[in-house]
């Protein structure tokens, strides 16, 4: 998605978890995050980035754990107690 389109309506912030084998190591597992904003749920975002990550990058993906947040309404957002811990 370009920074110059606008975004429809249906677009959730989306973040997925996405767990690959270690390119020369293929018996340890990496983690990478993935933020962006996409449709659920068919993902077609998602779905482009992991070709993408298929066709040009070693590590095989392993799995790929996805969450969306809906639309934020004002009444959803709530504030938690401040606070701060020092040493």
């Amino acid at each position: 998605m370009s920074d110059q389109d606008p975004m429809p309506k249906e677009y959730r912030l989306t973040t997925a978890e996405i767990q690959y084998h270690l390119p020369g190591q293929p018996h340890l597992i990496q983690t990478f995050v993935w933020k962006e904003y996409d449709m659920a749920p068919r993902f077609p975002e998602l779905h482009r980035f992991l070709k993408v990550w298929s066709n040009t990058l070693d590590g095989a993906v392993h799995s790929v754990r996805v969450t969306h947040l809906d639309r934020m309404r004002p009444d959803s957002h709530r504030h938690g107690p401040n606070r701060a811990t020092l040493h």
